[in-house]
């Protein structure tokens, strides 16, 4: 009978390390696992003539594995960027749609098309009306509202 309290102890010790683990939800296609829509994810921080960047996407050959979701490349630089420091390339809410969280929709995947910058900061979109509805509207208070629909969500996926 002594042995009951330490298998209890190590199964309680082990559901707590896993969910200290537990990975982030990221945007993933619905049959795949592939981050937004597999778009080079460090290509949206390439001004091109000063404007806006054109959308890239990466390929199977250059991936990168980051919170259990595939990241594509398209080049083994922009992989290796990645690799180096991802938290400086991902999109806000793993790319997950800005505009839904603001809305209290819950997490919407994207595929990577349609996008912005606020702030240094890249957020994506599900679509296009909702990148217009942060650009016209009060996007500080979007965030806001989508920042703490986030930490909701996160809570809920470690729990």
């Amino acid at each position: 009978m002594k042995l009951f309290p330490s298998i209890i102890t190590v199964l309680i010790s082990a559901l707590l390390i896993n969910q200290a683990f537990a990975k982030q939800p990221v945007s993933t296609g619905l049959w795949s696992n592939t981050a937004i829509g597999g778009h080079d994810t460090t290509a949206y921080y390439e001004t091109v003539d000063g404007g806006h960047p054109p959308i890239t996407k990466g390929t199977a050959r250059y991936t990168v594995e980051w919170e259990g979701a595939e990241w594509h490349f398209a080049s083994q630089a922009s992989a290796n960027k990645f690799s180096a420091s991802p938290e400086k390339f991902i999109p806000q809410y793993n790319g997950h749609c800005a505009n839904a969280l603001s809305l209290g929709e819950g997490l919407v995947n994207t595929d990577g098309s349609v996008w912005e910058f606020f702030d240094d900061t890249l957020y994506l979109f599900y679509a296009e009306g909702g990148r217009q509805r942060w650009l016209k509207g009060d996007w500080h208070t979007f965030q806001n509202q989508a920042n703490m629909a986030w930490a909701q969500e996160i809570s809920s996926a470690l729990n």
